[in-house]
Formats: structure tokens, C-alpha cells, sequence
């Protein structure tokens, strides 16, 4: 599944995680944890979008 931040349009998939800012591959997008922000433009979870 991939996440979309409304506000930038960074891409969250949960299948490639995010190793750059610590997050490993297959790590579910409601696993991430709840201080999680875009590592964009700042926002938090609730301003993404199921893609």
C-alpha cells in the first residue's frame, strides 16, 4: 500500500519503507509511530492518503 502527504505529495510505500529517515521495508503505514511526521514538509499521519 502506498501513502500520499496531501500537503507535498511524498510517497510513503509500506513495501520500501523509508531507510533514508529509519523506517524499514515492510513496515506498515499504521505501525509507524504516532509522533511520525512527513520528512518533507513536517505534516503528520492524518494528512495522508490511502493511494
Amino acid at each position: 500500500m502506498v501513502y500520499v502527504c496531501d500537503v507535498c505529495g511524498w510517497e510513503y510505500d509500506e513495501e520500501k519503507g523509508a531507510p533514508e529517515y529509519g523506517i524499514e521495508p515492510g513496515t506498515k503505514f499504521e505501525d509507524l509511530p504516532d509522533d511520525f511526521v512527513c520528512p518533507i514538509c513536517g505534516v503528520d499521519k492524518d494528512s495522508f492518503s490511502e493511494q
